[in-house]
């Protein structure tokens, strides 16, 4: 998390105080007293390993992906059509647009 190695140096290098620190980046001033306090530099927690649902697939997956990247844009497959054929070995995920 860079936003509290952002903090220690709007404190410490820019001598800004913890109330126009917390005003800058919309903390708390208990949050930011106490990170300033502890030291600390990033956050200790560790993320769970999960299995994802594509993972049985992923070698499949990738055959098909280097498969498509040789083939001119209009003649490869949609992601649609990738999904309905990732369903009918076993896929139970749902195919989920992401719009950016």
């Amino acid at each position: 998390m860079r936003l509290l190695n952002i903090i220690r140096r709007m404190h410490l290098r820019q001598k800004l105080s913890v109330r126009e620190n917390a005003r800058r980046t919309g903390l708390s001033r208990n949050t930011i007293t106490k990170h300033l306090a502890e030291g600390t530099i990033e956050p200790k927690f560790a993320t769970p390993d999960r299995p994802s649902k594509l993972d049985p697939f992923s070698e499949k997956l990738t055959g098909w992906l280097k498969t498509e990247a040789g083939k001119s844009r209009k003649q490869r497959r949609t992601l649609k059509q990738m999904h309905a054929d990732l369903v009918k070995l076993g896929f139970t995920g749902s195919y989920i647009r992401a719009v950016r």
